[in-house]
């Protein structure tokens, strides 16, 4: 049985509070789906005609955390330390699970060259095929806390 980490670090929630930015009203994220809290995708059953408060969204977030934790644990057929697990929840975060299931960062991961995998993030800093500065910063520092 491999060893992960059951839950995503207090690294990892920084990293993703930190990049995800806390917005405690309904907004629409860069691609024009209904949004709040910590990048909170709003479902079609959900309503939020009320601001949340900070508590609220916080505990959004880590239910949120749960079903990517398991969809990454699913995936991952290697041993990881809680940096890297925490790293890869930023992105999964961030991407979704699909993404990570199609990408050579996962076939690097699952070959065991870590090295590889960990330049991989760096690739997924673009958006409409342009490279953005804030994908950019997140993905170096998914890298960084990865390799730490």
């Amino acid at each position: 049985m491999l060893e992960h980490p059951e839950r995503t670090g207090q690294d990892g929630i920084e990293l993703i509070k930190h990049f995800e930015g806390l917005r405690l009203r309904r907004y629409l994220d860069a691609v024009g789906k209904p949004t709040i809290g910590y990048g909170h995708l709003i479902l079609p059953h959900e309503k939020f005609d009320a601001p949340l408060t900070a508590g609220a969204a916080e505990a959004l977030l880590k239910k949120d955390l749960r079903s990517h934790e398991l969809a990454l644990r699913k995936l991952v057929r290697v041993a990881l330390t809680q940096q890297q697990f925490d790293a890869l929840m930023g992105f999964v975060f961030n991407l979704g699970p699909g993404r990570l299931r199609s990408s050579t960062l996962l076939r690097c991961l699952n070959a065991g060259q870590f090295e590889r995998a960990a330049d991989q993030f760096l690739v997924w800093n673009k958006a409409g095929g342009k490279p953005l500065a804030g994908l950019t910063k997140r993905r170096q520092a998914e890298r960084d806390l990865f390799r730490s």
